[in-house]
């Protein structure tokens, strides 16, 4: 690993989450969609139908606030 690597990985791990995850979608969608996985595909296929559903109201929104709340419970 060259040392502008090393510098690049030392900094960006000192990053917050936020900033790590903004990162990591920024450096993936720079490869392109040849670096999709089918299972990538397969997540972005559900999530387009399940989109659509909720806008034709076939599916009912849940508010942030329950998610957060569902996913609080889960964790505990």
């Amino acid at each position: 690993m060259s040392n502008l690597l090393k510098k690049i990985e030392h900094d960006a791990l000192n990053l917050t989450s936020q900033e790590r995850a903004f990162l990591a979608d920024r450096l993936l969608s720079s490869l392109g969609e040849e670096a999709l996985t089918e299972v990538d595909e397969a997540w972005i296929e559900e999530a387009e139908r399940r989109y659509q559903d909720y806008k034709d109201g076939k599916r009912p929104g849940i508010s942030a606030h329950e998610v957060f709340a569902k996913a609080d419970s889960m964790l505990k």
